[in-house]
């Protein structure tokens, strides 16, 4: 085993940024690759076996590359840049950075964070129809409403329309008080929260009473056609296939759709067929219709998520194998 010592430029207003508070980033990188960091006046030593003191290395110049152009340096960045380097396509890490979106209302850059997001964020540029596919946290919804924004201010397109079905997550709310707008706004709630970060509550207010900006529920798409507009179904896995071959069917001139949804997070009645999962099998081979799916890998919130998500497919996997296997065993007894 070889031992290395290897310098890496870190400039001083960039080094508590690549380490992290209490130095949290910087000791992962050595809890990974079993090296030992030194930082002096602008630079880091890293101490270790040659090929793991090569990959810290790799990983430290990714982090200082997204600090030097204004990034605040996340745990998730952290972990994608290692993950990355361990499949040798780290330099991925700094070409996604350039692919800016908008800025929320804040100033905040929206970005594609991980490989997966960046496919999928091309694929909403390049076809007219698009189907995210992924576990919760992935910002299959978030970055839909960045582009649906952004296709907005650019003239793109001349209205948004965001849609989900009404339908609660496994519990039943019974008779809601209020108007019917009161009613079904508790369903909607995610989607406005996507909008008012990204463009404000005053300029969606202003562009929802002229009728530019639409959120509604599944039902009210029925009858319409839908021209010149970016039009996001969220939620989609909880559709009939009876409903998303109406809401395919909307689709006019002009227009550019994006489909989002979680097939392992159903509410739909027990036995219940997914209109998302038919549609995908249906329109999978059609031109400008692009499918593109996320995984636990793309998680972008807390760290603890994708965690609990690759916990849970891990677990309905052996799930799973045990019924088929139970299955297997009843058939073998008759």
């Amino acid at each position: 085993m070889s031992l290395s010592e290897l310098m890496v430029d870190i400039p001083a207003e960039h080094e508590t940024n690549v380490f992290g508070q209490f130095d949290v980033f910087a000791k992962k990188v050595e809890r990974t690759f079993q090296v030992t960091l030194i930082a002096r006046n602008g630079a880091v030593k890293v101490l270790g076996e040659h090929n793991a003191a090569d990959k810290a290395k790799r990983v430290l110049n990714q982090l200082t590359e997204l600090s030097k152009r204004g990034n605040t340096i996340t745990e998730q960045n952290v972990n994608y840049a290692i993950s990355l380097v361990y499949e040798d396509q780290e330099e991925e890490l700094v070409e996604m950075d350039k692919d800016l979106i908008c800025h929320t209302l804040q100033g905040k850059p929206i970005k594609p964070k991980t490989l997966g997001q960046k496919k999928y964020v091309d694929a909403i540029k390049s076809g007219m129809i698009t189907f995210g596919l992924g576990p919760a946290g992935t910002g299959k919804t978030y970055l839909a409403m960045a582009m649906a924004v952004t296709a907005f201010k650019n003239n793109e397109v001349a209205r948004i329309i965001l849609t989900r079905p009404a339908i609660e997550a496994g519990e039943k709310l019974g008779f809601l008080p209020g108007d019917l707008q009161s009613k079904i706004d508790p369903y909607l709630r995610p989607l406005y929260d996507a909008l008012y970060q990204i463009m404000g509550a005053e300029s969606f207010m202003k562009n929802s009473e002229k009728g530019l900006i639409e959120v509604a529920p599944l039902a009210y798409m029925r009858g319409r056609t839908l021209d010149n507009a970016f039009i996001i179904l969220d939620e989609a896995q909880n559709t009939t296939p009876a409903q998303m071959k109406m809401f395919l069917t909307r689709i006019g001139f002009g227009s550019k759709v994006v489909i989002t949804g979680d097939s392992t997070q159903k509410d739909l009645p027990q036995g219940s067929t997914s209109g998302l999962d038919v549609a995908v099998k249906v329109v999978k081979n059609i031109e400008d219709i692009r499918i593109c799916t996320l995984t636990n890998k793309d998680v972008v919130r807390h760290p603890l998520v994708q965690q609990i998500v690759k916990a849970y497919d891990e677990y309905e996997k052996k799930a799973g194998r045990a019924e088929s296997r139970g299955s297997r065993n009843k058939r073998i007894k008759r």
